[in-house]
């Protein structure tokens, strides 16, 4: 059998603060997971990453606290480190960028684009903070988006629409240094000429078919309007100094170096094991698979930016393979908010429960093509339900009564009854589907379809009742606990990328050996000799998880409650008529910011217009082709000169205006129930 070839990377966390659960459902415990299931296979792969030492967040940490960039650096770049082991993550290589080789690296990277003609010097407009009397880099200014108008945009992107932004297009700039308003002044910087990246990208684009729709359809959107020249460096003393004579006081954008940390934490991981050469191995090896497990806000620096600069190197480096980025995870059913405090820290979770329940929870509710949410409850209740109750207890019952009326040994039948076949069979078979689930990055079903097989196990245990068997046909309640036995052994390798740990002691008290693969599916167990019995999952109190709703109370006392609307009958609701419509042209209201005149197609070719007050969040041309919920039989009025009827359906968040799409394709017409 042939061996496939990986080269894993998770995106590199700012090392300007802890790590939080919305961080580790998107890019770490998928990629994880993957990795320990490619070990499984026998595959060769290995899984780098590092902390992101470089960028503006860290200086601003810095600057806040009065201690050097370096400190931040060194203090979080350990606490993570340490998270990350809390949780079972095991990378590799865990580097961190401001390393002197990969200021190197970097630099080399720039060096060749320059050459090559793709970097260019323009002079162009920034913010200068004039009390401070400083240019202020992408993220040392705030202000409310241009695109979406939600306040607190960073000068680099918008988290509230997710869109990138020129810093000096930020309306009512606030300057995070001093907190006056800057002013605009020139300055010079070296811009990446990403349009001529562009028939290249798209033709190696075109071949990524097998991609997640999410990241396709992110990636498509930002390829609209084509590419355009992005500024690689910026000013500041913090950061991958410019290679060039005339360019003091100029850093590499951290957009540009941050990804260049994979190969250099690749070198690294080469050089520790003696080995400096093998990084080449991964990365100049057409054979390699490059997989980056990111979140959607990464998305275009892992399918545009980096691999643009990768062709382009005096090196054949290897491009992504895939890039299986990852939706939000959210807290209780709001966006987390780290400066709001409304999120869960990991080094926080660990010091009142087992990192592999956070594992289970976020594996069983991974957003893996649409924002989940985290709720304690939930997270209670896959524990105690999932873990114990089904997986859990199977062990219990079967190692107890083994012990109890065998002597704690299990030995194979002679003859299995046709139950016990089809049981088996089932579970097998389940196992295939659990790999191919693995391999397509489907954890939340890999964990379903996990304890489906402990599931089985417990109703067939119900079924033969070897409670009573035991008292006048012993051998048919030892066929009962050999098959249970087999169930949980194929448990213990389907679901050891998921629960390493817990497997770990799920095998020992099976009493099988501790390294395995995944062939070993069809290992051949003549006899389990059952050891001292141990619980392997413990149940999580009521009271336990009072204390955590309490302390994230705690921490965001400040937030406001929502204000709702009176109530209403149930005939009145049904009177209204909620249909999916098509929108077929859609223009600017002249005189009107707000308004869109949009023509949309509300089923069997009836076309109607409407005016939409979404002129500030969404430009014309993103509205053509949409599908969109519209309330149809609202009286129509006249609205500017132009006769609205029908009403678009969007959600107000925090100043943001989103509007609601259908989570798969839906014809226009169709009812909204």
């Amino acid at each position: 059998m042939n061996k496939e070839k990986y080269l894993v990377t998770s995106a590199l966390p700012y090392a300007n603060g802890p790590l939080h659960i919305g961080h580790v459902a998107g890019a770490y415990l998928p990629a994880d997971i993957f990795v320990r299931f490619q070990k499984l296979l026998g595959n060769d792969v290995i899984y780098v990453c590092g902390t992101d030492e470089f960028g503006a967040p860290i200086s601003i940490k810095a600057e806040s606290e009065g201690v050097s960039p370096r400190e931040i650096v060194d203090r979080y770049h350990k606490s993570i480190k340490e998270s990350f082991d809390g949780l079972g993550i095991e990378f590799d290589n865990f580097s961190g960028t401001a390393r002197e080789p990969h200021k190197k690296l970097a630099q080399e990277f720039f060096t060749n684009l320059h050459d090559r003609g793709f970097v260019t010097q323009k002079t162009t407009q920034q913010w200068f903070d004039t009390e401070k009397q400083r240019f202020l880099a992408d993220r040392y200014v705030e202000g409310d988006c241009p695109h979406c108008g939600a306040a607190g945009a960073r000068g680099d992107q918008c988290d509230a629409c997710g869109k990138l932004i020129d810093a000096v297009t930020l309306k009512n700039p606030v300057s995070k240094i001093s907190g006056s308003q800057p002013v605009i002044k020139e300055t010079s910087h070296w811009y990446l000429n990403l349009p001529k990246f562009e028939s290249e990208l798209k033709a190696w684009l075109s071949t990524k078919t097998f991609w997640k729709d999410n990241v396709l359809n992110f990636i498509n959107n930002f390829l609209h309007d084509g590419l355009l020249e992005r500024a690689i460096t910026r000013d500041t003393d913090w950061g991958v100094p410019v290679p060039l004579e005339n360019a003091e006081g100029k850093v590499l954008y951290v957009w540009f170096d941050a990804p260049i940390g994979y190969i250099s934490s690749t070198i690294e991981w080469a050089e520790k094991i003696g080995q400096p050469e093998r990084w080449k191995d991964y990365w100049l090896d057409p054979k390699t698979k490059l997989i980056h497990f990111i979140g959607k806000d990464n998305i275009i620096f892992h399918t545009i930016f980096f691999p643009s600069f990768l062709m382009e190197q005096d090196k054949k480096y290897v491009l992504p393979h895939d890039v299986p980025a990852n939706e939000f995870l959210n807290l209780e059913g709001r966006k987390m908010s780290t400066s709001k405090n409304w999120t869960v820290w990991v080094n926080d979770f660990l010091q009142y429960f087992d990192g592999e329940y956070l594992r289970y929870y976020l594996a069983s509710n991974a957003p893996e093509t649409k924002d989940s949410d985290f709720y304690w409850k939930e997270f209670q209740l896959a524990v105690n339900s999932d873990l114990a109750n089904i997986l859990g207890n199977l062990a219990n019952r079967v190692f107890a009564f083994s012990k109890k009326y065998f002597a704690g040994s299990i030995k194979r039948p002679v003859k299995l009854s046709d139950l016990s076949k089809k049981v088996l069979k089932e579970a097998y078979d389940l196992t295939e589907e659990v790999k191919s689930c693995y391999q397509t990055y489907q954890v939340r079903k890999v964990t379903k379809l996990c304890i489906d097989i402990a599931r089985s196990g417990n109703k067939y245990f119900d079924e033969t009742q070897p409670w009573k068997a035991v008292k006048t046909e012993p051998e048919k309640a030892a066929e009962t606990l050999y098959v249970c036995a087999e169930l949980l052994r194929l448990v213990s390798v389907v679901f050891f990328p998921v629960i390493p740990k817990r497997i770990k002691k799920l095998r020992q008290l099976l009493s099988i050996k501790a390294e395995f693969q995944w062939d070993d599916i069809d290992e051949k167990i003549d006899e389990y000799q059952i050891g001292e019995i141990a619980p392997l999952f413990r149940k999580i109190e009521d009271s336990e998880i009072q204390v955590q709703l309490d302390m994230l109370k705690k921490g965001n006392e400040e937030l406001p409650k929502p204000e709702h609307k009176p109530l209403i009958s149930y005939e009145d609701f049904a009177k209204l008529e909620f249909r999916i419509v098509k929108i077929l042209e859609a223009d600017n209201i002249p005189k009107s910011k707000k308004l869109l005149k949009l023509k949309v197609d509300v089923g069997n070719g009836e076309e109607r217009s409407v005016v939409a007050g979404i002129s500030e969040y969404y430009k014309p041309a993103e509205m053509i082709g949409k599908k969109v919920p519209m309330l149809i039989n609202l009286q129509p009025r006249t609205v500017m000169g132009v006769e609205s009827q029908a009403m678009i359906l969007a959600a107000h968040d925090e100043g943001k205006l989103t509007i609601l799409v259908p989570e798969k394709e839906v014809n226009e017409g169709s009812e909204v129930s």
